[in-house]
């Protein structure tokens, strides 16, 4: 017997719940279903549904089997869609996610070093936060994404974690900003500014117990969205900001200080466990290889010894 078939007859009564209608919607004839029906009864080893002269209903067993048969024959249809769309060199383009603050330069570079790799994958890359692509990831309508950590990661494959130490983004003025280097209590009484929780909500509580259990209590939480705009809310005074040491080479009225200990950041490629589009690996392993290559430094981002271009608007310090 053929279970696909089966299964696919089994999903026509279920959602039919009459063998007459789902015989003409399958276009055969209704004694071959009913024996179809009975066949899988017998090799499940359960009864599907309750039926009479005048009603048909799915029994609890036969509800469950709904469930994964639609699962089942919608990663067999997928699954056999690309692996023929491969054949014919018709592939679909990857639907990549990365979170909105991937610097510009890291995108190129992986752009670049998956595309000198693999010259035939087309790849389409959309900014989305975890959240979305978490979503998306669920509902078959993105191929692979890069998560923030900690995430619910039912049904997904990881690679491996990439950790970035953050350091603190601070206004130039500030009498924290002579330091080398900063304890993260030392923030104690500053505000904070951060992604918004919905954006990343493991991440977002993450980063806040990390702070709390070193003695940053943030005296209030601001939440931006892009790099610009949390800049702009330091030099508003509104907070000091979690981040990797390039966000303040935008700004040169900010420094970016180390914090010892330092929070972590962990992001990771995840893509669907099953029928998984055949690239998404490859596309993830080369990605990841470029971040780590891009690794941030740990060292203060500026050296007062050392002549910056707007010294000669702002002066040196």
């Amino acid at each position: 017997m053929d279970p696909l078939r089966s299964l696919r007859y089994f999903i026509a009564v279920a959602e039919e719940l009459h063998f007459g209608r789902a015989a003409d919607r399958l276009g055969i004839a209704q004694p071959p279903l009913s024996q179809r029906i009975q066949r899988l009864e017998r090799d499940l080893g359960a009864k599907l549904f309750d039926r009479d002269s005048r009603h048909v209903e799915l029994t609890e067993a036969g509800q469950i089997l709904l469930a994964e048969a639609r699962d089942l024959i919608a990663r067999w249809d997928r699954a056999a869609a690309l692996v023929g769309k491969a054949g014919r060199g018709e592939l679909d383009a990857l639907r990549a996610g990365v979170p909105p603050e991937m610097p510009g330069r890291v995108l190129a570079g992986f752009l670049t070093a998956f595309a000198r790799d693999r010259p035939g994958v087309r790849v389409e890359l959309q900014e989305l936060t975890t959240t979305e692509q978490l979503r998306l990831l669920a509902e078959g309508k993105l191929d692979t994404g890069l998560l923030h950590l900690p995430v619910d990661v039912t049904g997904l494959e990881l690679g491996p974690a990439l950790e970035t130490p953050l350091g603190v983004v601070l206004p130039r003025d500030s009498p924290l900003a002579a330091r080398a280097e900063l304890d993260p209590g030392a923030l104690a009484g500053q505000g904070l500014v951060l992604f918004p929780r919905a954006s990343a909500p493991g991440y977002y509580d993450a980063l806040l117990r990390a702070c709390w259990e070193e003695g940053f209590r943030p005296s209030a939480v601001h939440h931006a969205r892009n790099p610009e705009f949390v800049l702009g809310m330091v030099l508003a005074g509104h907070g000091v900001a979690l981040a990797e040491g390039t966000v303040a080479q935008k700004e040169p009225r900010v420094v970016w200080r180390p914090l010892t200990p330092p929070p972590m950041r962990r992001l990771c490629f995840a893509w669907p466990s099953g029928n998984a589009h055949p690239e998404a690996k490859g596309f993830a392993a080369v990605a990841s290889a470029t971040l780590r290559q891009d690794a941030p430094t740990t060292k203060p981002d500026d050296d007062p010894a050392s002549p910056r271009p707007w010294n000669v608007v702002y002066g040196a310090d």
